[in-house]
């Protein structure tokens, strides 16, 4: 009988000794599990391969492709104005007359004057057929001829001075002038512009002279008409880089039809400067750390730390230069607590940002 209690106490003891062992070994494996990180739920998204339009960036200010101060060469009163601030005149356009009665007198002597001399130099040149006049004689008669000429000539000058005319196609400005007013030369009497194209002068950086050439589209914005995009094209190159700011002035002429646009006016210009073939990913997939611009890519279930070199960006977008191929798998959410190395489960990649057409743009 004994013995048989002393075999139930082995098996007793040897069936709790399995249960510990069993116990302890489920313990530790389940400690080991628990001190495992856990696979980070990621969106990602392959890289696309599109058309980036290059396109610098600046402020510029506006002035007319014509533009004059319209002052008086004689003194005098005004008998006729013409003048209404923003009419289009044309070129030839009688816009001020001064009083001319003096100017018209003179004039008059002197053809007369003139007159006299031609009848006397006829006169003696039938004379000296008959050797009854000198030679001497007929030539200071002659010079006579010519300086009654140039008097008349100078006396028509003085008289047409006394007419302001439009020297080109433009619209008038301001003036505070008035029939009767008495005004010495050199009075400003108004301004004249062409303004149906703009000039807008505005500086590109060195780095871009290999990419611009005349003829690229010119895209204007006026924070006084918001909404409108005025064209234009790039008509000429400035011939020295700025030392100071290492940019280069251009103009454009920009198209103005309606006259919306004023000389001096301050605008923001966008040059297009070329179209390429490249890389591109959302751009909330980039992250910085220092001078380190960097991405996380999926790689079979773990996720790789790549540095990458950016080009153009525009909003959500940004073009990868260097560092990414079009097989990479771009994580573009939770990639901000990860580490190279860290296990990643990828899920929902076609919805995880949504598409954009992309445009460059460099700021200058």
């Amino acid at each position: 009988m004994w013995k048989q209690w002393i075999i139930a106490l082995v098996l007793v003891v040897v069936a709790v000794g399995a249960a510990v062992t069993y116990q302890s070994f489920d313990t530790g494996k389940g400690q080991q599990q628990a001190g495992e990180r856990p696979a980070s739920v990621v969106n990602t998204r392959l890289p696309e391969m599109n058309t980036v339009t290059d396109v610098v960036k600046a402020v510029g200010n506006l002035q007319a492709s014509n533009a004059v101060e319209l002052t008086t060469e004689v003194s005098g009163r005004i008998v006729e104005l013409n003048i209404r601030a923003g009419k289009h005149v044309s070129k030839g356009d009688l816009l001020l007359r001064l009083d001319d009665r003096q100017a018209r007198a003179d004039l008059q002597v002197i053809e007369a004057q003139l007159a006299d001399a031609r009848r006397q130099l006829q006169r003696a040149q039938s004379l000296r057929s008959n050797n009854s006049i000198s030679q001497s004689q007929v030539d200071e008669l002659r010079t006579a001829v010519d300086v009654a000429q140039a008097q008349g000539q100078s006396a028509r000058v003085r008289l047409e001075n006394h007419r302001l005319e439009a020297p080109f196609d433009g619209v008038v400005g301001l003036t505070d002038l008035s029939v009767g007013a008495y005004i010495t030369s050199g009075t400003t009497v108004t301004t004249l512009d062409t303004v149906d194209r703009m000039e807008l002068n505005f500086s590109i950086p060195e780095r871009f002279l290999s990419q611009v050439g005349l003829g690229q589209t010119v895209h204007g914005l006026s924070p006084a008409f918001p909404g409108t995009d005025f064209t234009g094209k790039l008509v000429e190159l400035g011939s020295r880089i700025n030392e100071l700011s290492r940019t280069l002035p251009v103009r454009a002429l920009i198209d103005n039809p309606d006259g919306k646009l004023r000389p001096g006016q301050f605008m923001s210009a966008s040059l297009t400067l070329r179209e390429r073939q490249a890389l591109v990913i959302p751009e909330q997939a980039v992250m910085i750390r220092g001078d380190e611009t960097y991405i996380f890519v999926a790689e079979d279930g773990i996720a790789r730390r790549r540095s990458v070199v950016l080009g153009s960006r525009m909003p959500g977008m940004v073009e990868v230069a260097e560092g990414l191929t079009a097989e990479d798998e771009v994580i573009v959410t939770g990639q901000d607590r990860l580490s190279s190395g860290d296990r990643v489960q990828a899920v929902d990649k076609e919805n995880a940002i949504p598409e954009n057409r992309f445009v460059g743009s460099v700021e200058s």
